[in-house]
Order: structure tokens, then sequence, then C-alpha cells
């Protein structure tokens, strides 16, 4: 097993000692979000905030302070700084950095990383490059105007003087510092990091076993956890026999965790921890415990009977949260579609379940962990000690994946919480059965939708609603309604021009940890109006591409203005990221003329579409399935567009849309929560099985080229793939599948 201590962890700090004692180089930080140039010769205390730092050894060493689960952001923001700073890619050293509120958000979600960086490095890598070339002008005693960067160094054409930024580094740091508005940046046909595919920077230590994930951890006297949580949300422990597990060898004690109070938020869950002092000794000691537990608000939650509640509330009026043109009163049946849509509940299943290891002491708290939110982690485990912010120092490492969960850092808190109560470093691992019988769950929801046709059988006015327990409910007591920021995914904002739409939210109580998954909401959303828009061109003898380009209306930039709700669109203001029809219409056109080079639909074959706006990229999506006599389904092809503005590295792009097609094919044909007298019945991939291999499509990926903000990717490629699955089959069959997974009634 790979070791990873507290001396061999590489912080700024560490970095910055390659660079001499007195701080030898350029450093460039952040404060708050306005990013500025930070000399280390004029204020040590810098080093704390740094980014980006040039060492007299004439190497890059940049700070990056996301998350790295294998979606590349390591190398991505390299490759903005470098573009900028005209730096040689082997001479560039990423860092993990530590949390620090200093950063501004660290939040490795929402597929924002790229989106919300790009400008800033371009900045930075920009300050980086003025400020070197302000250095050597000085040196030379030359107008600024006449030097030049390129390949690594400043250059002086006339004279032919040059020199490397490692020379350079020290007179640089103390230049005055260029503000923003004097910069000067790279036209994008002169770009060579930007848009060029780059391999991930921690590849060869992934395809060599020397990565470090969270599981790898390994701290001098480190003791392991291993703890039995209440299987019903809000139960306790009722009763407690510890006798056989103390037995066990290497067991050092066994603990009951307090339960959770309130809303579950990041807290602990409660339970029963084993303490060892190896991972075998920690998991027998837990077999051998024997406890029963409490009942509970949520001991009687049913999800089949749940799901019938939110089919039955769908289709009765609710909450309006859209409204364009008048409100229709008449539905006659000879002139109306209706069709209900359900998903159940889905978990992440990471390859690497939630993993931490703490080390608390009078003076504060280290973790370690594969964390998605080293800040969250940071405050939350304060919180739950009674520290300050500034007493936890938060280790991120990579992860083996994580889809939203790893944003929770209830894990963290839990070995904190465990550390503190022993006075050694413990590592809490959770188990594949930990993860899926008490994690965070994707919400199980139903849609409804209703259009009305006119007498040339095309359709004018449309009613939806939505349904399912919101995110909201783990925060706080009490929450029934969805928020408007999960009405925003997929749901309210589709731009369609009907001149009577309607929108609708009813009540759903939550009986489960409720937490964002990979696209969120867009999962149902997505889902729900991808099924209807086919149904809708089935009936009007369209082609759903057709009646998608028919509904979306006159290319422009909606803004649902006098629409009753305000856009959130995912945090990003609409005229840097607006809602692009033409940009709709760009992946469907791409889609629609590669299937057209692709095999046609044989016997007992059909093809199916669909397309989605989410993250404030547009994806279009085509399916080739086959289903046998026999109900046997196979995914033949797979055909995906994606428009997600300028593009940093292709080679990412490509991986994480098709990732996001095996993502969603697993949680379309197979994924499914359920519970009985509060509890969840499955276990392990046994009985939530994962995509394999020969259930695994033929895999075409079209990267809209385009000059737009950077906008999301690891997310946006996941709505549209349940839809154009479920259409393919009707396509193949006749046979529509308005519930989820299709396991249910094909085999897959």
């Amino acid at each position: 097993m790979s070791t990873f201590t507290a001396v061999e962890n590489i912080s700024r700090r560490d970095v910055l000692k390659l660079f001499g004692a007195v701080g030898g180089g350029l450093a460039l930080g952040a404060s708050g979000l306005t990013w500025s140039p930070m000399a280390l010769a004029q204020d040590k205390e810098a080093r704390l905030n740094l980014f980006i730092a040039i060492g007299e050894d004439d190497k890059v060493y940049l700070t990056c302070h996301r998350s790295e689960m294998g979606q590349g952001i390591k190398t991505g923001i390299l490759q903005v700084l470098a573009e900028e700073l005209e730096a040689d890619w082997d001479k560039i050293v990423p860092i993990q950095g530590l949390a620090d509120k200093r950063y501004a958000s660290q939040n490795t979600d929402g597929s924002r990383s790229i989106r919300e960086n790009y400008d800033r490095m371009r900045q930075m890598g920009a300050m980086a490059r003025t400020m070197l070339e302000q250095a050597a002008a000085a040196r030379w005693k030359v107008p600024v105007s006449e030097v030049h960067t390129a390949d690594h160094k400043v250059l002086h054409a006339k004279s032919g003087r040059s020199a490397k930024f490692g020379e350079l580094a020290l007179a640089a740091s103390k230049q005055p510092v260029p503000a923003v508005e004097s910069l000067t940046f790279k036209e994008v046909k002169d770009f060579k990091q930007i848009g060029a595919s780059r391999q991930i920077v921690d590849m060869d230590a992934m395809l060599s076993g020397s990565a470090i994930y969270g599981y790898d951890i390994k701290i001098d006297g480190m003791l392991y956890a291993s703890i039995m949580r209440p299987p019903v949300l809000g139960s306790d422990v009722a009763s407690l026999d510890d006798i056989a597990a103390r037995k066990v060898a290497g067991v050092v004690d066994v603990y009951r965790l307090p339960a959770a109070k309130g809303a579950p938020a990041f807290q602990a869950l409660g339970g029963v921890a084993v303490i060892a002092t190896n991972t075998w000794s920690v998991l027998e000691g837990r077999k051998a415990l024997k406890v029963t537990w409490t009942q509970a608000d949520n001991s009687q939650h049913d999800s089949s009977l749940y799901l019938k509640e939110l089919v039955e509330r769908v289709q009765q009026s609710g909450n309006v949260v859209r409204q364009a043109g008048e409100e229709i009163k008449n539905w006659p049946e000879a002139n109306t579609l209706k069709a209900v849509y359900t998903v159940p509940y889905l978990i992440h299943s990471s390859i690497e379940p939630p993993v931490a290891t703490a080390h608390v002491t009078e003076k504060g708290c280290e973790i370690w962990a594969s964390t998605q939110t080293p800040q969250s982690t940071q405050q939350n485990v304060a919180a739950a000690l009674g520290m300050e912010e500034d007493a936890i120092k938060v280790n991120v490492t990579l992860l083996g994946g994580g889809f939203g969960r790893k944003s929770k850092p209830d894990f963290s808190v839990e070995a904190a919480l465990l550390s503190k109560q022993f006075k050694r470093p413990i590592k809490v691992s959770w188990s594949r059965e930990d993860e899926i019988q008490n994690g965070y769950y994707h919400a199980i929801s139903a849609q409804s939708y209703q259009a009305l046709f006119d007498a040339n059988n095309k359709p004018t006015a449309l009613l939806a609603r939505t349904g399912f327990p919101s995110i909201s409910s783990t925060f706080a007591e009490g929450v029934e309604y969805p928020s408007g920021g999960e009405l925003d995914l997929g749901f309210v904002d589709v731009p369609f021009a009907l001149p009577n739409l309607r929108y609708e939210a009813v009540k759903a109580q939550a009986h489960s940890r409720i937490g964002w998954m990979r696209s969120v909401c867009n999962i149902q959303h997505g889902f729900s109006v991808g099924s209807f828009v086919d149904e809708m061109a089935h009936r009007s003898q369209v082609s759903c591409p057709a009646m998608w380009r028919s509904l979306l209306g006159e290319a422009r930039r909606e803004t649902f203005t006098d629409q009753q709700f305000k856009y959130g669109n995912y945090g990003e203001d609409l005229d840097r990221h607006p809602v692009d029809v033409s940009r709709y219409f760009g992946v469907i056109d791409a889609v629609e003329k590669a299937q057209a080079k692709a095999p046609k639909a044989g016997k007992n074959q059909g093809w199916g579409f669909a397309v989605h706006r989410s993250f404030v990229s547009y994806v279009a999506v085509a399916m080739l399935v086959e289903v046998s006599e026999d109900k046997q389904l196979k995914v033949l092809n797979a055909i995906a567009a994606i428009d997600a503005g300028t593009i940093v590295n292709p080679d990412r792009v490509k991986a994480q849309t098709e990732g996001a097609i095996v993502f969603g094919l697993s949680l379309a044909l197979m994924g499914e929560i359920t519970y009985k007298e509060g509890k969840v019945q499955q276990s392990n991939f046994h009985d939530y099985p994962l995509l394999r291999i020969p259930q695994t499509p033929a895999i075409e990926i079209i990267i809209i080229e385009s000059d737009a903000a950077p906008a999301g990717v690891g997310e946006p490629g996941v709505p549209p793939v349940a839809p154009s699955l479920t259409n393919a089959i009707f396509a193949a069959t006749g046979q529509r599948i308005r519930d989820l997974p299709v396991s249910k009634l094909l085999r897959v």
C-alpha cells in the first residue's frame, strides 16, 4: 500500500522552500475573487495564498485549488496558465491546494471549474508574463515594448539577448503589479495550449499505482474505524452487544457515535464505530456487533408506495412556477396527449467510496480526504469539533470518482470526531454497502406532461408538473417543495416557444438524505421532457429532431421575461452564457449529420434522439438499439454532440462525454434504489449494477467548435442519454418506457 504522511505532503509552503530562504521567485496569488500578484520577499505571509510561483529553478509551480477526480482539472488549469505565460509544458509542476477560503470557491461540482477560472488564470498568466518582461527590460535597459515572451524565455529581438524565466523570477517579483485593464492577451488564433489535447498530469501515476487516493493514506500511529450506521434515517441505537466484537484480535474499542439531530446536513449519522489497528480486525469486529435500532419517523417509508403518491400528485394542480400566455382550462381528450414519467432513487456509486483520515490535537485538526469540497470540509469539521476554521487543515487526495457524493463532508466529520475521542489519527473507510445504504440519494420523482394539439396536429400548449423531495430538505426540516434552483435544472428553463406554457411543482416530503448527483435534477427532467417531445413527434408524424426545432421556435436568446420566474442559469450571467436556441440547433444538426452516416436501423432495431441544455452547455444524443424477440436489449451505437463553448482540452471533453453516456446508461438501464420499512434494499454492485463492457455501445463524440465562453462539461452529457435510449426502444418495438429503470421491462 502506498503511504502518504504529514511529512511527505507537499504544501504550498514546502514548494516555496525550493526557491531559497528569502523566497527567490515570482509568486501570484488571490485574495477573495480579485486576482493579483504577490512578491514573496515583500510579504512572507502571501505564501499562504499562492496560486502560481516561478522559481529560480526555472519551473512554474501552480497550485490547483480544485479537486482532481479523473476529469483533468489540474491539466486544464495548467493549460490556461501556460498559454498566456508562454511557459514550457515540461517545466510546469502542479501542486494540490489545501482548503483555504482565500481561494474563493473550491467546490469541484456543478461543472464549473474551468468556466469559473478560465479568465482568472489567463489574467494570472498575463500578469506573470508582464512582470517577467518588465524585469528583463530593466536589466537590459530597453523599453519594455521591445521585449516579448516565448518558449519559457523573455527575448529582445534587436540585440538577440534572452533570459530564462528562472533567471528573471526574483527580479520580476519586485516589479510593480500590472493592473488587469493594462494586460494584453493572446489572440485565439495564436493559442498553442488552449484547445490542445493533453494527457492528464496524473495519468502515469494512476496507471503505475503510485497515485495517492484517500484509501492510500497512512499516518504513524493511525487507527482504523468502520461504522455501523442507523439503517433508517433518524433512528438510533436501541441496544448494543459488543462482547464478541471486542474479542476480535486487533480491535481497540467500540464506540457509540451520537445520533444526528434535526436536518441531516453534513452531520455524522451516528451508530456504532469499531476501532482497530488494521482493516481486517475492524471489519471482523463490525461483523460481530449485535445492534438493534429505534423506530423513527421514516421507518414506514416504502418507495414503491411513495412513488404511486407522487404519480397521483403530479396529475393534480400544484404551485405555478412558470407561466407564458393564458392558462388552458379546456383540454379535449381527442386533442390532448398526456404522459407521466418516473425515476427511482439513485446513488452515486463512485468506484472509491468515501474515506477520510483525521488527526485531532489540542491545537487543531488535520484531515486527509478524497473530497470535492475542501472548504466545506474545513467548515463542518470545525463546527463539529468546536474549533476555529483556521485550525483545520484539509489535504485533498486524488478522488476515485465523485459524482457529487464527495462534496458532502460527513465522512470527514466522522473521522474528526473519532480522532478527538481516541486522541490518535483515525481513518474512516466506507464500504460499498455503507455508501449504497447510508449515502445521499438522488431524489425519487414523477413528472406529468400534457400537450394540446390544433386541427393540424401541431402543439399549441403545454402543461408540465414535477414532484420530488428537495435537496433543501437535507439542510432544513419541514421542506416540502423543490427550490427554484432545482426547478431551473431542465424543467422551467427549456426554451419552448409555444404560445401557452404552464409549469407547476407539487409537494413531496423527504425520507432520506437527498443530495446532488451528476447533473442533479436534469436527470429526471431531461428524461421526462426528452421522452415527451418524442411522443409529441410521433403523434404529429414528424421526426423527433424536427419536433424539437418546431417547439424551440426561431433562433433567439431566451430570457424568460414575464414568465413569472427568475432564471438562475447555473449562477452565470445570461449575457455571458445565454439560453441560445441557435446552439440547440447546432448540436441537433451535428447529430443528424453523423446519424445519416451511421448504420441504418435493421429488424428489431431503432434510433432514438434527445437534446438538453444544462450547466450552460448543449448536448444532443442519438442512440441505436436492438430488442430481440425474447426482450433482450442491446445498445449498439451512441452519437453525442456537445457545445461547451471554448474548449481547453478536447481529449478531456471527449472522455467526459463518453463517461456521461456510460453513467447515463447505467442509471437508465439498471439504476434503482428501493426502500422497505425505511431501509435501502440494495447493498452492492450485484443488485445496484454499473454498465459493463459488453453492454457499452460504440460511441462517437462530436465537439462543436465555438468561441463562446467556456461552459460545463462533466455533467451535461448525462440528461439526454435516458430519453434517447427509451425513444430508441420505442422505435424498435413500439413500446413506450416511461418508468425507469429499463430493466423492469427488458433484459439488459
